[in-house]
């Protein structure tokens, strides 16, 4: 029997819950990422170039309102499949924020790097 996409039905509670805790992973993930921008802006010392601080430290809050609002958005999809007997829905953004942490690693190793170099 192929589900009726415009009849929703009260799913059960575990679902539901496994769905909400999923969400509030993704806010604690941005939640960190956020710590994270502060941390290094305010506490890490300045690199050997100029403004490197606030620029990895605006990648992290960019990351952090990414990974909000992807979890916002997840979590409607789901819910919204769940309710309906729908397939989950397939997500991007775990690679969009792999690959922003990657370039985050790569752009603070190359400033470490260059501030061994100019010692």
């Amino acid at each position: 029997m192929t589900p009726d996409t415009d009849e929703e039905f009260e799913p059960d509670y575990r679902f539901t819950l496994a769905n909400e805790r999923t969400f509030l992973a993704w806010l604690r993930t941005a939640l960190a990422l956020l710590a994270g921008a502060v941390a290094v802006v305010q506490l890490v010392p300045e690199f050997t170039v100029a403004g490197a601080r606030d620029v990895l430290g605006g990648l992290l809050a960019l990351m952090s309102l990414v990974a909000a609002g992807a979890g916002l958005r997840r979590w409607t999809r789901v819910d919204h499949a769940i309710r309906r007997g729908l397939p989950l829905p397939c997500l991007r953004v775990p690679r969009v924020l792999t690959a922003g942490f990657m370039l985050i690693a790569l752009l603070a190793l190359a400033l470490l790097i260059a501030g061994l170099v100019s010692r």
